[in-house]
């Protein structure tokens, strides 16, 4: 299979990892020669419920014996998309309350950036510095890592950027801007929170002069940081909300979620202002909504944050400079790049699965499933000592 990966499959890198993959199971992948590997990565970030949960399984099979695409997104009402968008609705603060699903974060980044745009008449987009969005054009437009995009110039214009966690970058914020987007937590810069009520202040800004805050939730949303989404760690509610990753449990999907008096103008001058076939698929959905239920009815999130501190307990080394993140989004920073390159690839030949983040080399992504076990966290931290231990003695 390894040769035709490489002959029929387009590649990202010039060295995928490239595991032959049989099946997976909870928290373990199992490649073709039968070796398990515990997965401290969930898909980066995608699967939140493990691998193959039984809820969203049997949703989706039951979803599959009724019917799957029968007509583009927004024409007819049908049942689990439906569904998804009202407890949504119940879980976000007011007034973030209609939602449009789409197909990928990076489609629903594209669909909250011509909505302020719309919305304000607007045409500047400001963005951060290190910030990674998505990889389509305006998504790339708005990343804010020259050396990834500069070969896909020229981009769509109008586009500034600021530093996270910087105030006196605020003022860039005008009423030129027709929306500012930002990460909950910066993922590929490193797993950065936000401090000092950064993103309090940004609101504020934003309330003052009439631009659009966009929160980018894609990695940091459904449960990972102990709330549903990030933003609600702290205390500010933003104008839009985009979402993917985690929300499908390894499914392929994307929303972003505003008023619905701003949602609306999505359909009309013009209308089909934004427009998808397969958003809001109603097996994708289905499995959307049974990741939901989960999160909402269980203790998961809360076990998140148990798990977070579980994880800060074991992981400390002298090679370990700092862990960063909240709850199960954490990047265990090491002295080095090349260190951390070790410590992945090592880790993976003992059966751990670690991966790296976009921009930051020194960082090791910890991201495992929701519902991973305190014994497996104990079992992978063990691993990773294990290969530290092995490359402090080198």
């Amino acid at each position: 299979m390894l040769s035709d990966f490489f002959k029929y499959q387009a590649q990202t890198t010039p060295h995928p990892l490239a595991m032959e993959i049989s099946h997976a199971k909870g928290s373990y992948i199992y490649n073709t020669k039968g070796t398990k590997f515990l997965d401290f990565v969930a898909g980066v970030s995608a699967n939140t419920l493990g691998h193959q949960n039984k809820r969203v399984n049997d949703a989706i099979k039951t979803q599959l014996d009724k019917y799957s695409h029968v007509m583009v997104y927004g024409e007819y009402a049908q049942s689990p998309a439906v569904e998804l968008c009202k407890l949504l609705a119940e879980n976000l603060p007011y007034p973030l309350t209609k939602t449009y699903l789409v197909n990928s974060g990076t489609e629903a980044i594209e669909g909250a950036l011509k909505l302020a745009r719309r919305v304000t008449g607007r045409s500047q987009l400001i963005s951060c510095h290190n910030a990674y969005h998505g990889n389509t054009m305006g998504s790339l437009s708005v990343m804010g890592f020259e050396e990834r995009k500069q070969i896909f110039r020229p981009l769509i214009p109008d586009v500034d950027f600021i530093t996270f966690n910087n105030e006196a970058d605020l003022e860039k914020i005008t009423t030129k801007t027709a929306g500012i987007l930002l990460e909950t937590i910066q993922g590929g810069a490193g797993f950065i929170q936000p401090h000092n009520d950064f993103l309090k202040k940004v609101r504020q800004r934003c309330d003052e002069v009439g631009a659009i805050m966009i929160l980018d939730e894609i990695q940091p949303g459904f449960g990972r940081t102990g709330k549903l989404f990030g933003f609600q760690n702290y205390d500010v509610i933003p104008d839009v909300v985009v979402m993917g990753k985690g929300m499908g449990s390894g499914m392929p999907v994307g929303a972003f979620t505003a008023s619905e008096k701003m949602m609306d103008l999505l359909s009309h001058n013009p209308k089909l202002g934004h427009i998808t076939t397969f958003g809001g698929h109603p097996i994708i959905a289905a499995a959307c909504l049974a990741t939901l239920q989960e999160l909402t009815e269980t203790d998961l999130m809360q076990q998140a944050l148990e798990k977070e501190q579980l994880i800060r307990k074991l992981l400390v080394h002298p090679l370990i400079t700092e862990i960063r993140g909240k709850g199960l989004m954490l990047a265990a920073m090491t002295k080095s790049p090349e260190i951390t390159d070790k410590v992945i690839l090592r880790c993976q030949d003992k059966g751990l699965i670690l991966f790296w983040l976009l921009f930051e080399g020194c960082a090791i992504r910890i991201t495992p499933p929701l519902t991973i076990s305190n014994e497996e966290i104990k079992e992978g931290c063990g691993i990773i000592l294990e290969v530290l231990n092995e490359i402090d003695a080198e």
